[in-house]
């Protein structure tokens, strides 16, 4: 099958379509919206966002060291793209869209309450890339809505979480369930 050739791009699918809760030097509580993220280390368990440097959150999680990664569902994908258009620096993005600041008791930012998951986490490495920087932070606490739980594990199906298709610039909800993972394989053991 040929493949067409797109050059150097920022593209992968998906893309997260996480809330990034930060404190700013006065206490004030911010969230931004970021596609630039995922899983990078399993011990120490860690996760990253990378941001560019003229973002208010960028001086937030400079200044205070630390981060949440907020997963909200597919029914506030307004509030979400909302908090990715305008700065916190001029909008209280919080009283605007109704969200929650929760002050977490683990890390030095704030998490969303409504939100079904929320990740909270410290910095441990920062390294710039270029336009963007890389803010590498240790999951202190995963808290899931106890009502987003099945079998004692975060249920994809009741989170509905968001996600984010760079090229074309669509939020996207989860499609089928095609399977358990480390077993669908096994047929080509």
């Amino acid at each position: 099958m040929a493949k067409v050739s797109l050059g150097s791009k920022t593209m992968t699918l998906p893309t997260p379509a996480w809330l990034v809760g930060s404190y700013d030097a006065d206490g004030k509580p911010n969230v931004m919206t970021a596609a630039w993220g995922g899983i990078c280390c399993s011990k120490p368990v860690c996760m990253y966002v990378s941001l560019q440097k003229p973002r208010y959150t960028y001086a937030n999680i400079m200044e205070r060291k630390a981060f949440t990664l907020n997963v909200a569902s597919e029914a506030d994908v307004a509030k979400v793209d909302y908090c990715g258009m305008v700065s916190g620096r001029d909008n209280d993005k919080f009283a605007v869209c109704g969200l929650t600041a929760v002050k977490s008791d683990l890390v030095d930012a704030p998490y969303v309450a409504e939100c079904p998951l929320v990740v909270e986490c410290r910095v441990l490495h920062i390294q710039d890339l270029g336009q963007h920087t890389m803010f590498v932070g240790e999951v202190f606490d995963v808290k899931v809505d106890e009502a987003a739980m099945k079998d004692g594990k975060p249920d994809p199906k009741a989170i509905k979480p968001i996600i984010y298709a760079p090229e074309d610039r669509h939020y996207y909800g989860l499609g089928a369930d095609l399977g358990l993972g480390w077993s669908l394989g096994k047929e080509y053991k």
